[in-house]
């Protein structure tokens, strides 16, 4: 399995209206078919410790069964749409692959 963890940082200036448009559209990710298991989550309210970052947004974790079927998540249209539709949201993304 591959796990795909995205990091969002959002803009600061978005309104609750398009954080609640930046969820939705990230939960119609788990509609492509390549997608194993999808969850989508914001930072826990956990003890403050130095080697926590809670300085992000969101935080969604894509489950894939391998390199291929992360390369067709990759190029599937609800995923480019994705991107179209959302990508003016944040100011900044991290990704982390692990197999």
């Amino acid at each position: 399995m591959l796990n795909h963890t995205v990091i969002f940082w959002l803009k600061k200036e978005l309104s609750d209206q398009d954080k609640k448009i930046f969820h939705h559209e990230l939960e119609k990710l788990g509609m492509i078919e390549s997608v194993h298991q999808l969850f989508i989550g914001s930072p826990a309210a956990t003890t403050n410790r130095p080697v926590i970052d809670n300085s992000y947004d969101y935080c969604l974790t894509v489950i894939l069964e391998d390199i291929s079927a992360h390369d067709i998540y990759q190029q599937d249209p609800i995923h480019l749409k994705f991107i179209e539709n959302c990508a003016h949201m944040w100011d900044k993304v991290k990704i982390y692959d692990a197999d």
